[in-house]
């Protein structure tokens, strides 16, 4: 091992190897789910979450009875709530598959302590946007056009449509998370089945965790099998939201037409992504007193790399109003002044404070690391981002080549019943994944606690350094 791994394992887990033993991990980590009762807090946010995805059950029913008519979208803006919520939810889920898959081909050990939920995160995520394409295709009964099967009709799906590419992109980066996740979750599958106290936990643990039985042959295949899908999984991060990012830019529409948008669509999914999962590894470790786990130096990574995905977002923004001005073209140029300054310049007004002005708060290490104006940058930063693909969706089919084709975009309540929903979709899977599965790699934390053990750093210095004051 090398000097700076060395130095890297002792920076993060120096303060596990001095307070904790393998033993006390998995005893801390595990009781989360098999020993602690189910507190009131968790209740509460989990009925929160639960009224709204029935809140969203109730907007898609009508919404099969009465169809799209009920949503604001009309001529020419054609794509409405639906399109935008699923480029969102889709950016947010790159993050989870980013700190897991790439950090880990990296040979960054900080990941550890946020990957497991971040890669839960990825998949309830990507279900939020799943579902958005199929409710805005009208009659979403025929999904299974899309797919290409043989079939009597000798009909293919149209190879040249975007929504196409989004089914392959989408299942392709839905289906490997999934493995990729529950490959991961296997060695701590098979602890929760050697320590559950009921016959029925142990039945379904036992059943998830595949025969894992702790042998050398186990680790050596789940090793190459597990590095494997982070060499799958990491290119999926590009091609999934350059993809999502084509969709726009092969309209020959005014801000869209541009070559610029699929490494701009990238590094703004890291971007959210990153952000959301700040927004929920902060709650997390104050209301299960993880913060000798998920300590302030993982926050501080975090909200790094977050600066540099937003520092990329806002060099997105500049190109986009420096090529306007710069190719001579008028269409180009009134789509950038009417973003600023007609009918939707607070939504881009506020885009901009949120995604380039917030985003510089974080050169401030005080800022950083400081959990509460951490978590309210990386609130501010989520709201941005939907205000991105809001301001770049609509403002650009609003004003089209032909003014007689102008309209004015409303979203009616069921567009805003159905985003809502899907948010509380996303809480209350979240809220069950904490309940009834590990929300911290705790195979992975025993290796570090017995790395920081064999290399005894100074424990008081690193404590400082990883934790509130």
């Amino acid at each position: 091992m090398s000097t700076e791994q060395q130095e890297a394992i002792r920076k993060t887990t120096a303060v596990l190897g001095g307070r904790h033993t393998s033993a006390s991990v998995t005893d801390k980590i595990g009781s989360t789910v098999l020993v602690r009762p189910i507190k009131p807090g968790w209740l509460v946010g989990f009925g929160i979450g639960f009224l709204l995805t029935m809140v969203l059950l109730f907007a898609v029913t009508w919404l099969f009875i009465k169809g799209v008519g009920i949503w604001g979208i009309n001529i020419p803006v054609a794509w409405g709530f639906a399109i935008i919520n699923f480029v969102w939810w889709i950016g947010i889920g790159h993050a989870g598959t980013f700190i897991s898959a790439f950090l880990l081909l990296m040979r960054q050990d900080w990941r550890t302590s946020i990957n497991r939920f971040a890669e839960a995160m990825t998949l309830f995520a990507v279900a939020c946007a799943g579902m958005m394409p199929l409710l805005h295709l009208g009659r979403p009964y025929y999904f299974y056009w899309l797919l290409p099967y043989p079939n009597t009709m000798a009909m293919w799906p149209q190879f040249r449509s975007p929504l196409v590419w989004d089914v392959f992109a989408v299942g392709t980066y839905a289906t490997v998370s999934l493995v990729f996740w529950y490959m991961g979750l296997v060695p701590d599958l098979a602890t929760f089945r050697d320590r559950a106290r009921g016959r029925v936990a142990r039945a379904v643990y036992g059943v998830f965790a595949l025969g894992w039985r702790n042998s050398v042959r186990h680790w050596h295949r789940y090793r190459m099998a597990y590095l494997l899908l982070a060499g799958l999984a990491t290119p999926l991060v590009i091609s999934v939201h350059s993809v999502v990012g084509l969709d726009f830019a092969s309209a020959i529409l005014p801000g869209w037409h541009s070559t610029i948008f699929p490494p701009y669509f990238v590094g703004g999914a890291i971007f959210s992504g990153f952000a959301m999962v700040l927004t929920l590894a902060i709650p997390l470790r104050w209301a299960y007193r993880l913060q000798d786990m998920i300590t302030l130096r993982h926050l501080d990574n975090c909200a790094k790399l977050m600066l540099v995905t937003g520092l990329i977002v806002a060099y997105g923004y500049v190109m986009e109003t420096f090529m306007a001005w710069y190719s001579g073209n008028p269409y180009e140029r009134y789509v950038v002044v009417n973003r600023a300054l007609g009918v939707y310049a607070p939504f881009y007004w506020i885009m901009i404070v949120c995604n380039v002005l917030i985003t510089q708060l974080l050169w401030f290490r005080r800022i950083r690391r400081s959990t509460i104006p951490l978590l309210i940058v990386s609130l501010l930063i989520n709201v941005g981002m939907w205000m991105e693909r809001f301001v770049i969706i609509v403002t650009s089919l609003q004003r089209d080549f032909l003014p007689s084709s102008w309209n004015v975009y409303a979203p009616t309540v069921w567009d805003w019943l159905i985003f809502t929903g899907s948010i509380g979709l996303f809480i209350t899977l979240f809220y069950l994944f904490i309940r009834v599965l590990p929300a911290i790699a705790m195979f992975e934390m025993r290796e570090l606690v017995h790395e920081a053990d064999r290399t005894a750093p100074a424990p008081a210095r690193v404590w400082a350094e990883n934790h509130d004051a």
